[in-house]
């Protein structure tokens, strides 16, 4: 059969991919420590599931608009304003099914054949494959380790040109979970405003952050406001990825080419859904339970990143917030495997090696455009996270 070439340009999921083979290997009987799927251990809180029986015992089942049931909207604006001092109207929210969804929406409505994004590296495995699915060019400004994956002034400048049509900002960022500093902010502010360059600003780990305050180029610049697209979603700080909820707040052009997009491919997200995410936003108690999971995520970021940096080869950054360790492990790529002839090399075989030979499940650095890392999410409890750990230490004990 004849595809379409579009999806030439587009790759699979690698952290998808991983995780299905873990399940696989699990469903089997293997006990594999999965650290591959960027999702919260915990169960959505109760007073959210409440939120969406209470719906469907009222007979919610139906289509709502296509852009969002407005109580829902509005919620969300009212935390836009409420966190950040800017104001949107119902109108200039659309929601979608998920972040993902969100980001993919913008990208189709936003770019137009050789339009440029610039992407800090590492950077979220769908970013740049989105953007060339839109027919734009991605730019990459490469960071490290060593610099606290933080880019410099000059490497921002220089990555922005005539063609710039979005610059993505993501920080806490996955998957390091690096914080952006607030010179970068403000220098991405500086070469983009007044001009046709959209910041978006995908916030998803907001309220996962250990040290210092979650800042977005809002906070700094209101003004900017006409320039800015805020992406967000239920996923990750209510725990609620299978719920299938983000939304975007932007200028209202922007916004309603979104929405035209969706009422042409998915129409309204599940009516469910939005009146769980609405008790999510609303209801009394929810913000205890999220302040629970982020004080137990950034107890298991301390355990992690000290059992990492503990092992030889092994060198792990502490991130300032979401729920991944991002340790480099480039030393250990030099090294060969029992019964090899030749030293790792790639990433991608290390992890390979680690999954098969010592049932760890992990994601290369690689897949997110940072070779000779890999990302391993402490989204699992403690002990998984000793297991897993003393695992990979087996491994690297193994390699000579």
């Amino acid at each position: 059969m004849k595809l379409a070439k579009r999806l030439d340009v587009v790759k699979p999921s690698p952290t998808l991919a991983i995780t299905a083979k873990a399940r696989e290997m699990k469903s089997k009987g293997i006990d594999v420590v999965g650290f591959g799927a960027g999702e919260p251990d915990f169960d959505t809180p109760s007073m959210i599931k409440d939120a969406a029986k209470k719906a469907i015992d009222a007979g919610f089942t139906k289509y709502t608009p296509t852009n969002g049931i407005v109580e829902l909207r509005e919620a969300i604006a009212a935390r836009i304003q409420q966190e950040h001092r800017v104001s949107y109207k119902a109108s200039e929210v659309l929601v979608s099914c998920g972040g993902k969804h969100a980001l993919y929406n913008l990208f189709q409505a936003l770019l137009n054949d050789g339009d440029e994004v610039v992407i800090f590296t590492p950077y979220w495995v769908s970013y740049a494959d989105m953007v060339r699915v839109a027919g734009g060019v991605p730019v990459l400004v490469e960071t490290s380790m060593d610099t606290g994956f933080d880019p410099s002034p000059e490497q921002i400048r220089k990555a922005i040109g005539p063609k710039t049509r979005a610059v993505i900002v993501n920080s806490p960022s996955n998957p390091t979970g690096a914080m952006l500093s607030r010179r970068t902010l403000e220098t991405v502010i500086s070469c983009v405003k007044g001009t046709e360059t959209l910041i978006v600003s995908d916030d998803i780990y907001d309220k996962l952050v250990y040290r210092g305050k979650f800042e977005n180029v809002l906070d700094l610049d209101p003004s900017l406001q006409g320039q800015v697209a805020l992406v967000n979603g239920a996923s990750k700080t209510f725990s609620m990825t299978g719920w299938r909820i983000g939304w975007t707040a932007g200028p209202q052009a922007l916004i309603s080419a979104m929405q035209k997009l969706q009422d042409n491919s998915t129409s309204n997200p599940a009516s469910i859904s939005q009146k769980a995410a609405l008790g999510a936003l609303t209801a009394p108690g929810v913000g205890d339970e999220v302040e629970k999971m982020r004080r137990t995520f950034d107890e298991r970021r301390k355990h992690i990143v000290g059992r990492l940096n503990a092992i030889d080869g092994v060198r792990c950054f502490d991130p300032g917030g979401s729920f991944y360790a991002f340790p480099y492990v480039g030393e250990l790529l030099k090294r060969t495997a029992p019964g090899a002839s030749a030293p790792l090399g790639t990433d991608d075989k290390l992890i390979d090696l680690l999954l098969e030979k010592h049932l760890v499940a992990a994601v290369p650095g690689s897949a997110f455009g940072a070779p000779g890392y890999m990302r391993l999410s402490f989204a699992t409890s403690m002990e998984q996270i000793d297991k897993g750990c003393d695992r990979i230490a087996e491994m690297a004990k193994s390699l000579k």
